[in-house]
């Protein structure tokens, strides 16, 4: 965003941006915030701004057990058991597994434990050699998708997952030709990248969505979201629901 932009979406002139960027003006906590908004800052950096400036932090971070959250909570569970039998899982902003519904564990199969025990890095879990990744169909296609909303996260608020981003690089390079059906993206109309699982219940083929919390106010919040998977195909939802039928 250029500061002419910026200034116009903060309904301020151009010439007071300028005097703020460069120190000539003090900017007031209000001020501070409602830039930080324009610039869709998250909420951590919005305290560390606030600090910077001489003011006190004003989102908290609580824990998710915490009784504070225990609705926000309730509503994660909620939707999680709610899209059954397609998978479900809640990851915290370091893509640590916080909550999953019971579509996921039959997909794990073969998994290395280690790569199981907790915290559970999904990143990890399924791009590790010893993870999903020797199963994944379209691993060359998956792995580019991930990296690349690692860097976005990354570069928009400068989070300590710089190492985890080095790990993930460091494991083998898949071959782009590895899958014996390779993926038709005019079967997708180009617009998502879809994730192809081989299971026991036959190459499984979703799309996935990522929900977040609207309006938090709370840093916990604000950096968790639900990562769902839809079947793709007919053939997946109903592999799903005989896979619920079978747990049933």
């Amino acid at each position: 965003m250029s500061q002419l932009d910026l200034a116009s979406e903060a309904e301020i002139s151009s010439k007071h941006l300028s005097f703020l960027e460069t120190g000539r003006s003090q900017p007031s906590r209000d001020m501070l915030l409602h830039l930080a908004v324009q610039l869709a800052i998250p909420l951590r950096e919005r305290n560390l701004l606030l600090i910077a400036a001489g003011y006190a932090p004003v989102f908290p971070e609580r824990s998710l057990e915490d009784p504070a959250l225990d609705v926000a909570r309730k509503a994660v569970e909620l939707v999680l058991a709610g899209h059954q039998p397609s998978p479900a899982l809640a990851v915290d902003r370091h893509w640590t597994l916080i909550a999953s519904n019971n579509a996921i564990p039959p997909l794990l199969a073969g998994v290395d434990a280690e790569l199981l025990r907790p915290p559970i890095n999904v990143l990890r879990l399924s791009l590790h050699p010893a993870g999903l990744a020797p199963r994944i169909a379209n691993l060359a296609e998956w792995r580019s998708h991930l990296l690349a909303r690692l860097r976005h996260q990354i570069d928009l608020s400068a989070d300590p997952v710089v190492e985890l981003m080095r790990e993930l690089h460091s494991y083998p390079t898949p071959s782009r030709n590895r899958s014996h059906a390779p993926i038709s993206q005019h079967d997708y109309a180009s617009v998502v990248v879809p994730f192809q699982l081989n299971t026991s219940a036959g190459r499984l083929t979703f799309f996935s969505t990522t929900t977040i919390f609207g309006t938090p106010i709370d840093i916990t919040l604000s950096e968790l979201a639900i990562e769902s998977f839809f079947p793709a195909d007919a053939a997946t939802a109903a592999a799903m629901r005989r896979l619920a039928h079978e747990q049933a």
